[in-house]
């Protein structure tokens, strides 16, 4: 008799318990859908009322810079090195100076760079602000060339060790990091200082991060916008358009960014020295030295901002092969984990809250809620035709969005697309939303369960050459 109700107690228990998770779930999706509409119809009334203003000439016109360190970390970046520096080279800046740090790469990056650009050896020790492993050498361009160009051969110590030893070397007070398989656009450097002559208490200015792959450059212009032939690749340009257009301009409307891409981003030379620099053994150093800004000025009760400035482009490279793809979704998430739980005094504010629970937690809401619709249905405590419904349309609004993003971008922009690339948005914005998400969320899921904490390297990835004419 005590079996029998102890089993239809459990039964009765587990059917509770799904009915609520599932009613949690749909909740999520709809919460996630609901900030996805209001990000993209936000940025995209952004860039529309910026062109406005450059109609009207309502617009900040200035002969004022601010000095620029552009800080290049690079190991094993033989293939794309001399692109990005040409492409650094031709910016319409006039007060800035290119530091490339080789951290111990084992291919010919090194040779590369000093070939390419003249490079002599000179004697130049380094103030050591931040810890950071030492320097091998020191090279400089020749006298002649207007934008002094520097290389510093260091022991290998990891991508947040070469920043450090870059900002160690760095004149000027305001430093941008950026990728070695990265370019920028001609005005990039421009655009993205507005934000710091426009508000004295602007210490850090993230950046719009397109995709490069396939696309043609030239004297740091956009020659010709290409969708990617790579399907990975292609998928990609498409999660990127939507979450650069979206949150990153919404979010920046409430100083609550919690990350500044390591492609491209600005920095207040004395507020990252305050904070320690970049932290040695992080997955994910871009990020965790933004929370940590966050975390710094609030805990003090500093006036601060973090800003976004979607007008200055930088064009980067992303995987082409599935596998390189997934190590680095697995970085990420372990990054951002890292980042979050070092830093929970931010868990009151509602930017922490929302990286929490739709970022670090959402490949285990977004696949548990999967699997508890199938028992749901399996204990027919659902309507398996209205939940079939509810998820086409669900994943037919994100691929709405996903669609919406991309042209508002281009067309804002005024880049000229190929009516087949744009097709190809059309065709791929479904399984982009629906398997290539489904596959990251697995990536990023089993990227937390197998966590074991250890010390982070910069990753194997392929590189191909970069379409940039000089």
């Amino acid at each position: 008799m005590f079996d029998f109700l102890y089993n239809i107690f459990t039964i009765e228990m587990v059917k509770i318990i799904l009915y609520y998770t599932e009613i949690f779930f749909v909740i999520y999706l709809l919460g996630y859908s609901t900030f996805l509409f209001i990000s993209v119809v936000s940025g995209g009334n952004e860039l529309f009322e910026n062109i406005k203003k450059k109609e009207l000439r309502n617009e900040i016109k200035h002969e004022y810079y601010v000095p620029i360190s552009i800080i290049v970390p690079a190991y094993n970046e033989e293939i794309t090195i001399v692109e990005t520096i040409k492409s650094l080279i031709n910016l319409n800046y006039k007060i800035y100076e290119i530091i490339i740090v080789n951290d111990g790469s084992t291919d010919h990056t090194l040779d590369t760079v000093i070939e390419n650009f003249n490079l002599k050896l000179i004697n130049q020790p380094i103030r050591k602000q931040l810890d950071c492993e030492d320097d091998v050498a020191v090279y400089e361009n020749t006298k002649e060339n207007k934008i002094p160009v520097t290389l510093i051969n260091k022991v290998n110590g990891g991508k947040a060790d070469a920043i450090n030893m870059g900002i160690n070397a760095s004149k000027y007070p305001y430093f941008v990091c950026m990728d070695a398989d990265s370019i920028l656009q001609e005005d990039s450097l421009t655009k993205i200082a507005v934000s710091v002559l426009e508000n004295q208490d602007v210490i850090a200015v993230g950046s719009m991060i397109r995709i490069s792959n396939d696309s043609i450059f030239e004297k740091g212009k956009l020659v010709k916008l290409r969708l990617p032939k790579k399907l990975i690749s292609a998928l990609q340009v498409l999660e990127y358009e939507r979450s650069f257009l979206a949150s990153r301009i919404f979010l920046d409307k409430f100083n609550a960014n919690l990350i500044i891409s390591g492609a491209f981003g600005l920095f207040e030379k004395k507020a990252v020295i305050n904070v320690g620099g970049y932290q040695v053994g992080s997955m994910g150093e871009d990020m965790e030295l933004i929370v940590k800004l966050h975390s710094y000025y609030k805990s003090n009760k500093l006036p601060y901002k973090i800003k976004y400035a979607y007008e200055a482009v930088c064009w980067t490279q992303v995987p082409e092969r599935l596998r390189d793809l997934l190590k680095q979704r697995k970085r990420w998430h372990i990054g951002l984990f890292q980042s979050l739980t070092q830093h929970k005094n931010l868990f009151t504010t509602g930017s922490y809250l929302y990286y929490l629970i739709y970022e670090l937690l959402s490949p285990f809401i977004e696949l548990g809620g999967l699997f508890v619709t199938l028992l749901a249905a399996v204990f027919g405590l659902l309507n398996v035709k209205y939940m079939i419904g509810f998820f086409l349309v669900y994943a037919l609004f994100g691929s709405a969005l996903t669609v919406i993003s991309f042209l508002t971008r281009n067309f804002l922009s005024d880049t000229k697309i190929e009516f087949w690339d744009v097709l190809k948005v059309v065709i791929l914005c479904v399984p982009e939303n629906i398997l290539f998400r489904f596959i990251m969320a697995w990536t990023r899921m089993l990227a937390l369960l197998f966590y074991r904490g250890k010390k982070t390297n910069w990753g194997d990835i392929k590189r191909v050459t970069i379409n940039y004419k000089s």
